[in-house]
């Protein structure tokens, strides 16, 4: 079965508290949080202070993603907040090694995220490091995108290299990512779907994450 991570830029923040609840109450495996700085990507969503209070609803693990430039400065606060797994952006990093000891120095799981663009075979030389690799399947920065279909040769590419250095990385997918084509995505070699709209915008979230969940 895929780890299932609902992306909370897509809920309703007007009632955050029954947003968190409901995805306690279902099959989501992780809350996804996005984080942006109108910098590295021409959007801005929430930071520190919204993170600390949604990790006091939930025992699930908060999987931030930081789409912000100079990661580096702010991953003990993170840390902090209450993320238990923290991904930086290979286009934000000029020394990603350097990040990404330093966030598992700070006992978080470390994971990069590619934007479209940007080719799988960067990371040869980081792999072996990485818990997980984020493929961007939209550019980033804002919710409601339709999937690039490239992604699912950036999947299969990814899954071959973790696949003959013997590594256990995931790869989640993050963006346009539904019910349509979650088996698909899932089939191509991927561990965890991020869906945003797609659940919160749904007449049943709970039934939506089921059915993602399920899709395999």
């Amino acid at each position: 079965m895929p780890i299932i991570a609902p992306s909370l830029l897509a809920s309703n923040f007007l009632r955050l508290e029954d947003e968190c609840k409901m995805l306690n109450e279902s099959q989501a495996d992780w809350f996804h949080l996005d984080v942006m700085d109108g910098r590295f990507v021409p959007n801005i969503s929430f930071g520190l202070p919204v993170i600390s209070q949604i990790r006091k609803t939930t025992k699930k693990v908060c999987d931030v993603h930081l789409m912000i430039e100079e990661p580096e400065k702010y991953a003990e606060a993170f840390k902090k907040a209450g993320a238990d797994r923290l991904t930086v952006h290979y286009e934000a990093c000029t020394h990603l090694h350097r990040n990404i000891q330093q966030i598992k120095s700070l006992d978080m799981k470390a994971a990069v995220a590619l934007n479209p663009a940007t080719p799988v075979d960067l990371l040869s030389d980081i792999l072996h490091d990485l818990d997980m690799v984020l493929i961007m399947s939209v550019n980033p920065g804002f919710g409601g995108q339709e999937f690039i279909p490239h992604t699912f040769q950036k999947i299969r590419n990814l899954r071959r290299m973790i696949h003959e250095r013997g590594l256990q990385t995931l790869i989640q997918i993050d963006g346009g990512v539904s019910t349509e084509n979650a088996a698909s995505i899932v089939k191509a070699g991927a561990d965890v779907l991020v869906a945003g709209s797609n659940v919160f915008q749904s007449n049943d979230p709970k039934a939506t994450i089921h059915t993602l969940k399920n899709c395999y």
